[in-house]
């Protein structure tokens, strides 16, 4: 049964992947991709990953959704143009599948080169683990053995805001983004009053277990963005500007307290991003707390777009 229930999934993520490469319905094929992430999310919990399977499901078959729908709903007017566009372009897209084939043989070329068994560092890592007070190991690497490279892609998502906010054009630089109501599904006012109490307590909860279980701050995150940009597409609360000191300290503080705490390392710890072992845990678990809003607000600020109404005298 459960080696049935393995052929179905692999069947359905094959379907649903042809789909969306297949058809010419834009919303059609954004709606296949969200069902195409929710069911990876599925795939990788048979797998055992269950924290992947929660960023799965959450970007995949959430915040990616609501972007692509919007984005969707911008470009709606050039559909045309680019329907005759389609009409003329077989050679580019045999070219494309050519090129995704040559791709796809060499990663799976690679992945049959790699020696049996793999190296791994997951014994020594796991022999230390206890030292960091933590109970989930990917945490444990994200925060403490590799907590440069978990800041690096805080501060890149930051960057990335800025990237957006620097496209509003100059009279409404420090604005607001307005946000269609189209650009999500209906009935959107219904689902936006009832899922965001459900959706922050989930994403609290993902936060706090994500020390000792599968969870986490980017997982978390990523719900809170979803239920943010859900009451902002049904109109039920505009779009902040980005002119807000709030709004700003919010985003930056994440990163900061971040590095806050990887420079006081060299005082207590003796290196950057070295925890005392006392107090690891309480300043890891301060630290994703810290990065859980900032990841909301500059995911749901990057699906909101640059300023496109001027600020408020």
């Amino acid at each position: 049964m459960s080696l049935l229930v393995d052929l179905a999934l692999v069947a359905w993520l094959l379907v649903l992947a042809v789909h969306v490469a297949r058809t010419r319905d834009d919303r059609n094929a954004i709606v296949a991709f969200i069902a195409l992430g929710l069911l990876l999310g599925v795939a990788w919990t048979r797998l055992a990953a269950i924290d992947v399977a929660l960023t799965e499901a959450a970007i995949g078959g959430g915040i990616t959704g609501l972007l692509l729908l919007r984005a969707e709903a911008h470009l709606r007017r050039g559909r045309q143009s680019r329907s005759s566009a389609r009409q003329g372009g077989a050679a580019s897209r045999a070219a494309a599948a050519i090129a995704c084939a040559a791709v796809a043989a060499g990663l799976g070329l690679a992945v049959l080169a790699f020696p049996s068994p793999a190296p791994t560092l997951a014994p020594p890592a796991a022999a230390a683990i206890d030292a960091t007070g933590l109970g989930n190991p990917v945490t444990a690497v994200l925060l403490a053995y590799r907590a440069l490279d978990t800041l690096l892609e805080k501060v890149v998502v930051l960057l990335a805001v800025l990237g957006v906010w620097s496209l509003a054009p100059d009279g409404l630089w420090g604005g607001a983004p307005y946000l269609k109501e189209a650009a999500a599904p209906q009935p959107l006012v219904y689902l936006a009053r009832m899922l965001p109490p459900f959706g922050v307590l989930i994403a609290v909860y993902m936060f706090w277990v994500g020390a000792d279980a599968p969870g986490g701050t980017f997982q978390a995150g990523t719900v809170l963005a979803a239920m943010w940009l859900l009451v902002m597409l049904a109109g039920l609360r505009p779009a902040p500007e980005t002119r807000s000191t709030m709004l700003r300290l919010l985003l930056v503080g994440g990163p900061a307290l971040f590095f806050a705490i990887g420079f006081l390392g060299f005082a207590v710890a003796g290196g950057f991003l070295a925890y005392p072992e006392a107090a690891a845990k309480a300043l890891i678990v301060g630290i994703e707390a810290a990065l859980t809003l900032s990841i909301a607000l500059a995911l749901g600020l990057l699906v909101a777009g640059p300023s496109s109404r001027a600020p408020a005298p």
